[in-house]
């Protein structure tokens, strides 16, 4: 049996940008589970067991940065990284003031495993190495 590998959860509203990053943190041994809304992520957010939280800060309903904020996910006390395609240095403040990690679009893999490791550590759950 395998040791189980560490969820992120993943929220874009950008089909394609869902899937790009999907392949990356599948690809560098974490677990994927995607959500177009922040909205669809609180519906299981309690019993997904993730490891970290990957949102875009500009959704279709809730922001990312509400998101973060929202009590299903601070009462998880989820680590956070948003991610945004606009170059406004106040949303990186709003973020850092939160304690959520901060990566502009585009991400490179590169960046964006830096983050998550720094984040959540490896993507074989601590212990089953």
């Amino acid at each position: 049996m395998s040791p189980p590998r560490k969820t992120i959860a993943l929220v874009d509203d950008d089909a394609s940008v869902r899937k790009a990053l999907e392949r990356q943190l599948h690809a560098a041994g974490y677990r994927c589970v995607s959500f177009a809304s922040g909205e669809e992520f609180l519906t299981i957010a309690a019993t997904l067991g993730a490891a970290c939280l990957l949102a875009d800060i500009h959704l279709g309903g809730m922001s990312g940065l509400e998101l973060a904020l929202h009590p299903k996910v601070t009462n998880l006390e989820l680590p956070v990284v948003l991610i945004s395609g606009c170059n406004d240095p106040k949303i990186e403040i709003s973020a850092s003031e939160i304690g959520a990690a901060f990566l502009r679009k585009p991400i490179t893999s590169q960046a964006l495993l830096e983050a998550i490791v720094d984040t959540v550590g490896p993507p074989i759950a601590d212990g089953d190495l």
